[in-house]
């Protein structure tokens, strides 16, 4: 079992604001996170789900949903109310990979059981209130891959980034 972070973040490191992602980058999402994540269950909280086109589910993938709320339920969902319990879930699968996929809290919460991070580095800065820790400052991450970068339809270019836990 391993549990791997996905995140998109700007120059600043920066993830979202006012509770929706900086910007939505089709080739991002088409190359990367979908290839990655599919077939792979997706860990991310509440709030996240609430970010989603209808509140739909990702497809193809399981879908646990982190909420303090005890009565959350979501159709197709697993909801659990606690890092102990996702931990304990990820146990029954020992060749599975997990992927965080936000936002914020959930970040920072599963963030030290992380063994890698692919990190999405938009080459822009924008206005945010949402931050993901900058692994290059940490000291307890290396980086191991980098993808060419790329340039968006939406005028905007990033490359990929695979951070690894040293």
């Amino acid at each position: 079992m391993s549990i791997c972070a996905i995140v998109a973040v700007d120059e600043n490191w920066a993830i979202g604001n006012e509770g929706q992602l900086l910007i939505s980058i089709p080739e991002d999402l088409n190359l990367n996170f979908k290839v990655k994540t599919m077939g792979h269950p997706v860990i991310y909280g509440r709030k996240t789900l609430d970010t989603f086109p209808g509140r739909r589910l990702l497809p193809g993938r399981p879908n646990i949903i982190l909420s303090r709320d005890r009565n959350l339920v979501v159709e197709g969902a697993q909801v659990m109310h606690s890092v102990e319990e996702v931990l304990a879930y990820t146990e029954q699968d020992h060749d599975e990979t997990y992927f965080i996929i936000g936002g914020a809290q959930i970040y920072e919460q599963f963030l030290p059981y992380c063994e890698k991070c692919i990190v999405t580095r938009i080459h822009r800065s924008f206005e945010a209130d949402a931050f993901f820790p900058n692994l290059f400052q940490t000291g307890e991450w290396t980086w191991t891959e980098r993808s060419e970068t790329v340039n968006s339809k939406k005028g905007v270019s990033f490359d990929i980034w695979t951070f690894e836990r040293i």
